[in-house]
């Protein structure tokens, strides 16, 4: 006969995970705070001419011969915690979250990202999301900053209204390179794709969507209709429904989405959760057609695009060094 578990067990095993993540950011905190403070005395040593730039090879070779014991402070390390220290010193908001994320996690950053703006996107976006190593270099390699400053996500006045945050839960357009979809395939294979590596597609669609199921029935009078892919947003309180196409979008697929909308606030949604958003998931779509059809729907929605290979980075970063080029040509034209 088995055993019959104590179900207060597991808020023993709660507890003993919580003080184990608790005391690994308090030694990450630590480590990153003794990082920043040798990059500090180099550069400040370095700045005032005390030091040239070969003393730093000589320390490393000091710490490695004379102190075995003390890992990891090698020439590139020295060299990097320099540039850490460097990197965020006059920046009072940053400098605090990098003490949040491990060494590697920094090191990513500081190696690919070269504006500040970016770097600090990155930050805060692997600090809230909790995200591991893999999947912060997924976002940085899939130009994730470029995209959201290039083009910020189109959604409905009412989503705005409704959800003032919605900018940074959603995104003009999904990478699911992962798929290894052929050119020409239809919507079911898409779905069965995204199915198929949900745990992947979670991670694009950030860490509070949470699966709730595939084409999620909803019965209306005599009849079935079924949402393809719906999802619970924890942030937002919100189911969100997604609606795939493989073509272009249309204004017309607003009124299916709507309807399924409104089946589910009255059908489905719990008395505390917020109105549900809708998301319509397109081959490709027109900004302009966009935003005629999302002006006058009264529903919370959205329109985004999948896309299935990898952005082209050195044309995003051309058309984003125009971008603030403009930008700047705007603020001295209003002084």
């Amino acid at each position: 006969m088995a055993e019959v578990v104590d179900p207060s067990f597991n808020e023993v095993i709660a507890l003993i995970r919580a003080a184990r993540a608790q005391a690994f950011q308090t030694v990450n905190t630590a480590l990153i705070d003794l990082y920043w403070q040798l990059g500090e005395y180099i550069s400040r040593k370095v700045i005032s001419s005390a030091w040239g730039e070969g003393v730093i090879d000589n320390l490393a070779c000091f710490i490695a011969d004379g102190h075995p014991d003390l890992k990891g402070f090698t020439r590139s390390n020295l060299f990097r915690m320099r540039q850490l220290f460097e990197a965020y010193r006059d920046d009072e908001k940053v400098a605090p979250l990098v003490r949040q994320l491990p060494w590697a996690h920094n090191l990513l950053v500081l190696s690919k990202c070269k504006l500040s703006e970016e770097r600090e996107f990155y930050i805060r976006l692997a600090v809230r999301d909790r995200l591991p190593k893999r999947e912060l270099e997924r976002q940085i390699d899939g130009c994730l900053f470029e995209r959201k400053v290039l083009a910020p996500v189109k959604v409905s006045p009412l989503v705005t209204l409704l959800y003032p945050a919605v900018q940074e839960e959603f995104k003009d357009s999904y990478l699911v390179g992962f798929l290894d979809l052929p050119e020409q395939h239809s919507e079911k294979d898409l779905q069965k794709g995204l199915l198929k590596d949900l745990k992947k597609v979670l991670m694009e669609l950030g860490r509070d969507f949470c699966f709730v199921g595939e084409e999620y029935r909803l019965q209306v009078g005599g009849q079935d209709f079924f949402v393809d892919l719906l999802f619970f947003h924890r942030g937002l309180s919100c189911l969100v429904a997604f609606e795939i196409k493989v073509t272009d979008f249309k204004p017309d697929y607003m009124g299916q989405l709507d309807f399924y909308l409104e089946a589910l606030d009255r059908d489905v949604r719990k008395p505390h959760e917020k109105p549900s958003i809708g998301v319509l998931l397109c081959k490709s779509k027109d900004a302009e057609v966009v935003e005629y059809a999302l002006s006058r729907t009264l529903s919370p929605a959205l329109v985004a695009e999948y896309k299935t290979r990898l952005p082209e980075k050195a044309f995003l970063q051309q058309k984003l060094r125009e971008f603030y080029d403009l930008e700047a040509d705007k603020k001295e034209g209003a002084q």
